[in-house]
Formats: C-alpha cells, sequence, structure tokens
C-alpha cells in the first residue's frame, strides 16, 4: 500500500502540493491526472525519494521512502525527461542496476533486449526521444519493480510501441503485482490501463476514486424536444455543462443515472439517449466544476 498523507511541497514561494493526501492499492494501476503545473510530476518524485516533502510523509507499507535506500530497491522512477550519462549504454546501465536492485531479472532482460530494436551498446544520448524512453522501461521493467513510476511515458512513442508497453505493464501487474503510477496528459492511453485515477489541481486532490465509479458519478444525456426549453428547466438536476447544436442538447450531469434519466424522460424527449463518457470527458467536466476551462483562460 502506497499512502500519500497530508503532503506539502514548496519551491520558494510557489506551493507545488498543498495538504495533498490519498491512498493507491497494491497491484493498482493508478492513473495521475491534472491541469499544468498541478504537482504530477513532483508527487512522482516525492514518492520516489527523489524530493523530500516540507510537509507529510509518502509511504510504502508503512516506511517513507525519502532517504530509505531499502524502499528505493523496490520501485523505480522514470522522469518526463530520463537523465543518461554521455556514455550510458543500455548494457552499462544494466551493469548498474543488477548491483542496486536485488530484484533483477536477467533473463527479462535479455528477453526484452530482443523485443525492442534498440542496440544495447549503443550511446542513449544519440538515440531519439521515443528511444530513449523505451531504454529506460527497458531496464526499468527488468529490475522487476514493486513500484513503477512513470512520467508522460507515452511521450514520443509510437502507436505500436505503446501497445507494448501497456502489455508489459500488464504483466507486471498479473504476475509481480507491481503497483503502476502513470502521470500523463495522454488520457486516451491511461484509459486503456488504468483501474484507479487521481485528479489534482492547484497542489490539492479534486477527485480520487476506482475508473468505473468516476464515470458512474457523472453522465452525458442527447436530447431532443418538441419546445426550445431553457436552460432553468433542469434547475433539479445537477448540470455541469449544456451545449445546443440545433435541436439537439447535450447535457453533462453529476448525479444518479437513474434519476438523471427519469428526470428527463418525465419531460417528454422526442429522442433520448445516454452517452458513456470517455475519462477525458470526466477531466474536463471536473475541472470545469473547479473553475477550469477554456472559457477562464482565454479571458
Amino acid at each position: 500500500m502506497l499512502e500519500i498523507k497530508n503532503i506539502t511541497k514548496r519551491f520558494g514561494d510557489k506551493v507545488a502540493l498543498n495538504g495533498l493526501s490519498f491512498n493507491i492499492p497494491e497491484g493498482s494501476v493508478f492513473g495521475l491526472i491534472g491541469s499544468n503545473g498541478s504537482g504530477k510530476s513532483t508527487l512522482l518524485r516525492i514518492i520516489s525519494g527523489v524530493y523530500e516533502p516540507d510537509g507529510g510523509t509518502a509511504e510504502i507499507d508503512g516506511v517513507s521512502t525519502f532517504e530509505n535506500p531499502e524502499v528505493k530497491q523496490q520501485c523505480f522512477f522514470i522522469s518526463d525527461f530520463p537523465y543518461f550519462y554521455n556514455n550510458s549504454t543500455i548494457e552499462n546501465l544494466a551493469d548498474l542496476y543488477r548491483d542496486l536492485y536485488p530484484s533483477w531479472n536477467e533473463e527479462k532482460f535479455k528477453k526484452l533486449s530482443c523485443m525492442f530494436p534498440i542496440g544495447t551498446k549503443d550511446r542513449i544520448i544519440n538515440m531519439s526521444k521515443g528511444m530513449q524512453r523505451q531504454a529506460a522501461l527497458m531496464l526499468a521493467i527488468s529490475t522487476d519493480p514493486k513500484y513503477i513510476l512513470l512520467d508522460e511515458i507515452f511521450d514520443g512513442l509510437d502507436p505500436v510501441v505503446r501497445q507494448l508497453i501497456k502489455k508489459l505493464l500488464m504483466e507486471l501487474v498479473v504476475e509481480n503485482k507491481t503497483t503502476v503510477i502513470i502521470a500523463s496528459h495522454n488520457l486516451r492511453e491511461l484509459e486503456d490501463v488504468c483501474d484507479h485515477i487521481g485528479l489534482i489541481h492547484n497542489g490539492g486532490v479534486i477527485m480520487e476514486s476506482d475508473l468505473d465509479s468516476a464515470k458512474l458519478g457523472i453522465h452525458r444525456v442527447q436530447a431532443v424536444f418538441e419546445e426550445d426549453l431553457g436552460e432553468g428547466t433542469f434547475s433539479d438536476l445537477n448540470i455541469v455543462n449544456i451545449t445546443r447544436q440545433g435541436r439537439m442538447m447535450t447535457l453533462t450531469v453529476k448525479g444518479d443515472g437513474q434519476e438523471i434519466e427519469d428526470a428527463i424522460r418525465a419531460l417528454k424527449p422526442i429522442y433520448m439517449e445516454m452517452l458513456p463518457l470517455t475519462l477525458e470527458e470526466v477531466f474536463i467536466s471536473e475541472m470545469e466544476a473547479v473553475g477550469y476551462d477554456i472559457n477562464n483562460i482565454i479571458r
């Protein structure tokens, strides 16, 4: 179990994280989402023990990760811009990680070396952005980590490699009960692999839930009515957003799905359909609720 307890982190006058708390279940794939500058990368660095929080703790099985080599041996963190020395190759980094990680899996490393089209003796800094991420992932997965933390890991990867990465991460979860934490703006990719999500904004938690529950709590309805109904007609519903295209109204509504459907059917629509929301639509709806939307950004 990974426990985030009232984490606060400041950089000068800037408050990056402000009393942030939630738990990440063991063996889950947790998608960390949020607005730009919300603190996602900072949180990953605190969890991995790179940063010391100014307040609160990040604990794995009740033990703080900061300055704790034994706990760090269970974690592997890939930042949004992986750092490599000038002469780093996959082979010499593998030699380093064999000493640093007791869980190093040589058989898995050899398998991944054949699977990825990367020269293990080539200098990593001469590779493309996508190839560098593949190199980092090869090494990370070979350590058989209990926790793997990934920051914008899908950035720069082609569609085939993205599918391969998702497959390999799922194998880690099934075989090792690895906990995977992915911070990303690519919500379409997260939706494929995550079972839990955490939404943060301005350093605090907006929502933390399993993915199915997050989608069940908010609904999109398309309806056509005989008369042109004003927005006040839906005052009894928790409306997040209403858009119109001709006579078609699209409503984003929070609450119980059946109650929402019953309320709108009572208005006798000519046509009505309840539509599933994507993770991106859930994100936009939740952010609009806290005033982070396009209308406020462009003012």
